[in-house]
């Protein structure tokens, strides 16, 4: 083999090497209050490749959430902020992670409201894929024990669209 080939090789294998031995960058979470939803979001996360999540109450989230370009009809209770990204809402791990491999002009991603099934919105049921429902046992009456939910995107441009579905 080449000595140039040779080295070439190494050189891609030693880049590899250290992409794949990158570490995520750190989540910060803010909440008005501390609640399990928001404590199981941020665990779900750091089961889910980020080791560093930090959870802050804030006495004036709104103007957080302001300052940050998190659009009203987004929001939900928790914000945090990854790579200079909000992630608004119940966002699953694995959307932050493709948000941070795409890199979009963007100013973050968000789950609108409290969908039931989104990471820590979980409920001690077993959940499925299709928006189940249970029935209660004292009444005839069906209660959603998992909701589709979408992730949205907001781009710098003023775009907000879809950018995962669950």
């Amino acid at each position: 083999m080449p000595k140039k080939l040779l080295i070439a090789l190494l050189a891609a294998c030693t880049l590899n090497a250290a992409a794949a031995e990158k570490k995520p960058p750190p989540v910060e979470v803010y909440v008005p209050h501390l609640c399990l939803a928001c404590l199981d979001w941020a665990e779900h996360l750091r089961q889910n490749g980020f080791p560093k999540v930090t959870v802050k109450e804030v006495e004036d989230l709104p103007a957080l959430k302001k300052k940050l370009k998190v659009p009203e009809d987004l929001e939900s209770v928790h914000t945090a902020v990854v790579a200079g990204y909000f992630v608004e809402g119940h966002v699953p791990a694995e959307d932050i992670h493709e948000l941070l491999k795409e890199k979009p002009k963007a100013y973050g991603i968000a789950v609108p409201g409290l969908p039931r099934g989104a990471p820590g919105r979980e409920f001690s049921m077993p959940t499925c894929e299709t928006g189940c429902t249970m029935l209660d046992s004292q009444t005839a009456e069906r209660e959603v024990r998992r909701e589709m939910f979408n992730t949205m995107v907001v781009y710098k441009d003023g775009r907000v669209k879809v950018w995962a579905r669950h």
